[in-house]
């Protein structure tokens, strides 16, 4: 099974299996990963589940669609590499992958 790796922005690591399907905020939710809130349910209409994807896996999750550039121009922590991690699906081939969380969310 693949792991991810949340950081919180104190440095804080949070380790969590990956179920294949789900977005990567229902698999920080569903595992009480502190600082992602997906507040609107996954629907990338609220910001508060801001990840910055570490450059080294950037181009394997794929880039921000136009919805989610919308609502990241609004994020004052916004990064090259930032995504709403509800709109990012998990695959198997995310084993490793490590996130960071802003010390805020919208």
């Amino acid at each position: 099974m693949a792991i991810v790796t949340f950081v919180s922005y104190d440095g804080e690591e949070h380790q969590v299996p990956v179920e294949a399907g789900q977005s990567l905020m229902q698999i920080a939710t569903n595992n009480a990963v502190p600082g992602i809130d997906g507040d609107c349910g996954g629907e990338a209409a609220c910001g508060t589940c801001h990840v910055m994807v570490d450059p080294q896996w950037s181009e394997q999750v794929g880039r921000s669609g136009p919805g989610e550039e919308e609502m990241l121009a609004m994020h004052p922590e916004r990064q090259p590499t930032s995504r709403l991690s509800c709109q990012m699906t998990a695959t198997e081939l995310w084993d490793g992958l490590i996130v960071e969380l802003p010390e805020y969310q919208l």
